[in-house]
């Protein structure tokens, strides 16, 4: 009998003991907290980086935590949210570059890592790409250096190209540097150019009621207003018949005609690296910005055709996806 009570309470131990140790790892885990602008347009960038840390050792919810919060365009939510992740004590911030002085602002301890800043040090969010200096580093996606090939491109497909419409939220620092930059490299080109200037969600209709078809093309500096009003933002342009360029391959997927930039699930991937680096110990401080290495030309020839336009072979060849 008392054999048997032994075993029993051997046997309930047993049990009980992969569920107390999975509560001590649970404790352990240290956390990420992940702070984009949409959860469907982030979908491959988020699945890029949970990929690239599991290759690191970093296992989502056995020995990494991820914390993930969405802004969907509201730019008070970054206050909110970067306060919410200090009370967490996360272990790191993983951002875009528009939440970066909201989570400064709460924190000067917790690292932070941004993934898409169009200019790191002309927006204020590191001293210099060498030395970031303080608890923030990242990845640079070079969105003005990237403005006059963009236009170069977009010339090729509309050869008639003479007024340019230049939409970018004037709200965020960031994409006013893209946009004088754009308009910088369009004036070299002898372009005339027709600003867009928008600062929420409602300002886009007017925008393009303004507009009144007086551009030949239209270029779209990207934040997160952007990126969570990407429909209703293509849609006008296609009502327009403004042919688009973007900086990322997921609004030409949606309907815009061309995008050139960095390869965004590539910078996810090298976020995570950055992130490995500084939970086995290393300062944000003595990590450099980085610059992409991967470029994209993406061509959506449907809405090419829809807008009349033909495609040159020679871009055709050039890039790296067409969407039919």
């Amino acid at each position: 009998m008392k054999r048997r009570a032994f075993i029993t309470l051997l046997g309930g131990a047993a049990a009980a003991w992969p569920l107390a140790a999975r509560a001590q790892q649970a404790g352990k885990l240290r956390t990420i907290g992940f702070l984009g602008a949409d959860a469907s347009a982030f979908s491959p960038w988020t699945a890029a980086f949970v990929v690239r840390l599991r290759e690191l050792g970093w296992i989502e919810d056995r020995t990494i935590a991820v914390e993930y919060r969405w802004s969907e365009g509201r730019i008070e939510r970054y206050t909110e949210i970067a306060a919410e992740f200090v009370r967490l004590n996360v272990d790191v911030i993983v951002t875009g570059s528009h939440a970066v002085p909201a989570a400064k602002q709460a924190t000067s301890v917790i690292p932070i890592v941004f993934v898409l800043a169009l200019d790191p040090v002309g927006g204020g969010l590191v001293a210099s790409l060498a030395r970031p200096g303080g608890n923030v580093t990242g990845l640079s996606i070079q969105a003005a250096d990237l403005a006059g090939k963009r236009l170069e491109i977009l010339r090729e497909v509309v050869p008639r190209l003479r007024r340019l419409a230049i939409m970018g939220n004037v709200g965020f620092a960031e994409a006013v540097l893209e946009m004088g930059e754009v308009q910088a490299a369009a004036r070299t080109l002898g372009l005339e150019v027709e600003p867009l200037e928008i600062r929420r969600a409602e300002d886009i209709t007017p925008a393009f009621e303004a507009l009144k078809a007086q551009a030949d093309a239209l270029y779209v500096a990207q934040d997160a207003l952007v990126a969570t009003n990407r429909t209703r933002i293509l849609t006008l342009a296609l009502s327009a018949q403004q042919p688009t360029i973007f900086g990322t391959r997921d609004f030409v997927q949606a309907g815009a005609l061309m995008s050139y930039g960095p390869n965004f699930p590539d910078q996810f991937r090298r976020a995570a690296e950055l992130v490995d680096k500084i939970l086995r110990g290393a300062k944000p401080a003595d990590l450099p910005v980085e610059q992409p290495t991967k470029f994209d030309l993406v061509i959506n020839v449907t809405t090419a055709k829809a807008l009349g336009l033909t495609i040159p072979e020679s871009l055709l060849l050039r890039a790296d996806e067409v969407i039919e």
